[in-house]
Parts: structure tokens; C-alpha cells; sequence
């Protein structure tokens, strides 16, 4: 009955198909270049932010949105040559950056920037209260530091977690439609 019932419907197929190409296409883009610095910011060359290639510390005046802004301005993914996506934004808790980001650091802000199944741009801010925690570099004073930190995924890793939902999802949409056809075989 399952089968009967996707065969009458070939535009499914056809439309699965294309959805399930242009998934792995977005799968296989290649990883994004870490993001530029923002035009304020001063890199910091304290050990905890240089150990990594993948996470960067910056000093700036920039506000909370700013940065944001800023980052997922920079980390965007262009589709097909002409189609400019942006990442989907998630809001954490500040206690999360000692698990997220490093231990011991501190935080009023963590977001993450994230194309899903792809790879994570996590935005750590630390904005000091009190004037015992005020950042002062070279005799600026500073707003904030920000610690940016990028998670990749493999090619391979990410196109096979890809194909395995694709496949799922075919065989759970077929079920539904199956599922649906006698319904409405018993409703008639």
C-alpha cells in the first residue's frame, strides 16, 4: 500500500530529490575562512586567546549587537553562486562559556552563528560592571572583550550525517503518506 501510494504521486519524488541535492551541496560547500576582525577591534595577545587557531580574543568599543552583527555579516554562506544565507542565532546563558568556549572564562553574552549540520561561530562577550574588572589596554579603556571561537566539521563527517537523515526522512515522509492514503481510503 505504501509503495502504491508514493507511486501515484511522482512530483514528491521529483521534489525530494531536488531538495535532497541541494542539501548535499550545502553539505559540501567548503568550510568558511575565520571571520575579519571589526574595524575597532584590537587583538589581544593573552595566552588563553592565542593557543588556539581556532579562537581569537579582541578588545573593542563595539556594543553587544554590533558584534554580532558584524560576525554574522562575515560568516555567511553564498548558495549557488547568488544566494546569500545567513546562520541561524542561538542564545546561551554567560555560564556556558566555560564549557563552550574555555574554562575560566568570563561572560555577559554567548551566542552561537550556526549553519546547521555544517559548522558554529561561538560570540563571547565579557562587559565589565565594576570598575576593579574595567579593561584597560595601553591606556584605552575598553567596552568589552570579545572571544570568538569556530567549530568546523569534517566533509566527510558532515555529507555522511547528511545522507542519513536525507534517507530517513524519505522513508518516514513514505510511511506518512502511506499512512495518510488509508485514512482517506477509509474515510471514502
Amino acid at each position: 500500500m505504501k509503495k502504491n501510494f508514493s507511486r501515484k504521486i511522482p512530483l514528491f519524488r521529483i521534489i525530494f530529490a531536488a531538495f535532497s541535492l541541494s542539501f548535499v551541496y550545502y553539505l559540501l560547500i567548503p568550510i568558511s575562512q575565520f571571520p575579519q576582525k571589526g574595524g575597532d577591534f584590537v587583538v589581544s595577545t593573552e595566552p588563553a586567546d592565542i593557543e588556539s587557531v581556532n579562537r581569537r580574543g579582541y578588545f573593542t568599543d563595539m556594543t553587544r549587537s554590533e558584534v554580532i552583527n558584524h560576525y554574522s555579516d562575515q560568516f555567511s554562506l553564498v548558495l549557488f553562486g547568488f544566494v546569500r544565507t545567513s546562520p541561524l542565532r542561538l542564545n546561551y546563558p554567560p555560564e556556558e562559556a566555560r564549557v563552550l568556549i574555555r574554562d575560566q572564562t568570563r561572560s555577559t553574552f554567548l551566542e552561537e552563528l550556526v549553519f546547521p549540520f555544517r559548522e558554529s561561530l561561538y560570540i563571547n562577550g565579557f562587559e565589565p560592571k565594576d570598575d576593579k574588572d574595567a579593561i584597560i589596554i595601553d591606556g584605552k579603556r575598553y567596552r568589552q572583550k570579545v572571544i570568538v571561537k569556530h567549530v568546523e566539521s569534517s566533509v566527510l563527517g558532515r555529507v555522511s550525517l547528511g545522507i542519513a537523515s536525507v534517507i530517513l526522512l524519505y522513508f518516514l515522509v513514505i510511511r506518512i503518506l502511506g499512512d495518510m492514503g488509508k485514512f482517506f481510503a477509509i474515510k471514502k
